[in-house]
């Protein structure tokens, strides 16, 4: 059977977790439609997405269309959980972006499309809820254009608008495609505004495509279809359709496009296997690994080879995922998603390959911690199993890191975000059935060099018996915008290179050594000096690590600290409240309309903004925020 992977991407309540629970419903997977108010749907299967009414850890469907297997992966949007979107992402052949038929493009629907670009994942669009009041296919075309720097290919067009909405307009295949009762109906399509527009998509798509262009004044809608396909894959413009999930209205022709114009995914089932592990869940009845196979056949009972963890893996059982259920394979192959059970230990971003040919991919990347909390037991029984239940909760979310405070020897968990680590602690509250309690969040402050020193002299000498230690170095230390530069400046050989990598090993080492990591600064080995037999590399990367230490100490330092770009929609009467409220946290406005505000705000004013919010404007306001850097404090 033909295959599409792919996943359903869009910002918070744009609908994609209701647009899943229709397709599952179109496709016969499911015999009754879940909503997402009710806490019915498949997809959000865990007790908090069902409590909170939204996603928070990507799930894992399948079904069938025309012939095709759509394995569907249903990702979170909001942006604590964005590291699940990414992990999604890099195993994924297309994708369907969800926008709101009202907001268009909204910020983390762009944080996406961006994520997307750096995997080079094809997508299409769905335009949802074009029967709500204000609904746009042509705002939200234009959106796309401007605030994605996309070219929207609108293949079809809505029939009535707001509540009259009752259907669309298939300009490939020139019908009007309704729902009355229900019921789908499909009618040809000869209205003359549905012809003038099938024209104009014939000349967009034939500026960009050659074939297409040979075709121009007769073009079959063979041709156009398939100029459509390559210019989804290749990236050069984006399909774009509409319609209601929650009305039932534009499902088929969404699945459809999904098999007409999303790429296969490649690799074949005779060569040696390569899968990669993209989510770790510790389920009920034991650790399942989610994997994506890129080439060979995967058998039940197979042994196979962790490249990375340099050890091997059994795999006892091979899932096919239904979201927080499975059925039994016996064989998966390349292009499937598929659970794996008794893989002990791979973790995330794992190559599971033959230990005959190894291999290793590229592994998902996973976004910097910006907010800590404190995580302690509250009985002594529950403190000696507390590490062994954080330390499950990382595995399943590479997201959270855990570090003990120096100072304090308090536990950090620290994530993406305040929801984000309040999800997690409720996680192992329910899931370990521990009495944790957790004190307020910390977030991630950097230092940053304002004003630098020049030829700053170190000389690291050792000698307590037996072979010494001998290194001289000289170091320059200067401003930049961002991260960290090391550079050599040394001439005639006066330190060799293998001392020059160590010293900038021991820089390195040296960031992170203080009470705030460091950045922003370019280090210059400007000179130095060795001893004939004292010499060596560890006596250099010493000098480099206790050097730049010394050399910091007599910069002129900044503290950094993380803000956020939040975006607040309100009634205009609450407008002037929420801008005073933002203010009082140093928020720097960047833009305002008649219905929203946005502002960077530093992620130490926005604990309980939520809560604050709600209350400032009677509950009439939702907000939402992404990580925006650092600044000074």
């Amino acid at each position: 059977m033909r295959v599409r992977n792919l996943g359903i991407l869009a910002h918070v309540d744009a609908g994609k977790t209701t647009l899943t629970e229709r397709v599952l419903f179109t496709t016969g997977v499911t015999y009754k439609q879940g909503e997402v108010h009710e806490g019915t749907t498949v997809t959000d299967s865990d007790p908090q997405e069902r409590s909170r009414g939204i996603t928070i850890f990507a799930a894992a469907v399948s079904a069938d269309w025309n012939g095709h297997r759509l394995n569907l992966i249903d990702t979170p949007g909001h942006v604590d959980f964005s590291d699940e979107v990414e992990r999604s992402l890099r195993v994924l052949d297309g994708a369907v972006v969800v926008f709101d038929g009202v907001a268009g493009v909204e910020p983390q629907t762009e944080s996406v499309w961006r994520t997307a670009d750096r995997y080079g994942v094809p997508r299409i669009v769905f335009v949802n809820k074009l029967d709500r009041p204000g609904a746009s296919l042509p705002h939200v075309a234009e959106s796309i254009r401007t605030r994605l720097d996309a070219v929207p290919l609108v293949v079809q067009l809505p029939i009535g608008r707001e509540d009259t909405f009752e259907g669309v307009v298939d300009l490939v295949g020139m019908r009007r495609v309704t729902w009355p009762g229900g019921v789908l109906t499909v009618e040809p399509a000869t209205d003359p505004g549905s012809r003038t527009a099938r024209k104009a998509l014939e000349e967009s798509v034939a500026e960009r495509h050659a074939d297409a262009l040979e075709h121009l004044g007769d073009m079959p809608d063979t041709v156009l279809r398939n100029a459509l396909r390559d210019l989804t894959i290749a990236g050069d413009a984006v399909v774009v359709l509409c319609g209601s999930a929650y009305r039932d209205k534009g499902i088929e022709p969404l699945l459809d496009a999904v098999v007409d114009y999303l790429p296969a995914p490649g690799g074949t089932a005779d060569d040696d296997l390569v899968a990669l592990v993209f989510k770790v869940h510790s389920a009920r009845t034991g650790r399942i690994t989610y994997a994506r196979i890129y080439q060979g056949t995967l058998r039940k009972g197979d042994v196979v080879w962790d490249a990375g963890a340099q050890r091997t893996e059994r795999v006892a059982r091979i899932l096919r995922l239904h979201a927080d259920r499975h059925t039994d394979l016996d064989t998966a192959t390349a292009g499937d998603i598929v659970g794996l059970a008794g893989v002990k230990a791979a973790r995330t971003g794992a190559t599971l390959s033959t230990r005959a040919h190894p291999v290793r991919l590229e592994a998902p990347r996973t976004a910097e911690p910006l907010v800590s909390v404190a995580v302690e037991a509250r009985t002594r029984a529950d403190a000696q199993r507390l590490p062994v239940a954080l330390a499950a909760l990382i595995d399943e979310d590479p997201s959270l890191t855990l570090h003990t405070d120096p100072q304090t020897g308090q536990t950090l968990l620290s994530g993406l975000g305040e929801l984000h680590l309040e999800v997690a602690v409720e996680s192992l509250r329910q899931h370990t059935g521990l009495a944790v309690q957790t004190g307020r969040p910390q977030v991630a402050y950097r230092e940053t060099v304002v004003r630098g020193v020049r030829d700053f002299v170190y000389r690291h000498v050792k000698q307590d018996g037996g072979a010494g230690q001998f290194a001289h170095v000289v170091l320059t230390v200067t401003p930049r915008d961002d991260g960290f530069v090391f550079e050599s400046a040394v001439t005639g050989g006066r330190v060799p290179a293998e001392y020059v990598r160590a010293v900038e090993a021991g820089c390195r080492d040296a960031l992170g050594l203080g009470e705030h990591p460091v950045t922003g600064l370019t280090v210059t080995l400007t000179d130095g000096a060795t001893h004939v037999k004292d010499s060596s590399e560890t006596a250099f990367r010493t000098a480099g690590r206790l050097g730049l230490r010394a050399a910091l100490a007599a910069c002129e330092t900044a503290l950094l600290e993380p803000v956020a770009e939040v975006t607040v929609s309100a009634p205009g009467d609450t407008l002037g409240g929420v801008l005073g409220d933002l203010a009082s946290r140093r928020g720097q406005v960047t833009g305002t309309t008649e219905r929203s505000v946005t502002a960077v705000v530093p992620l130490a004013a926005l604990f309980g903004y939520a809560t604050a919010l709600r209350s400032r404007t009677s509950g009439r306001a939702t907000f939402t925020s992404r990580p925006a850097g650092y600044r000074l404090t």
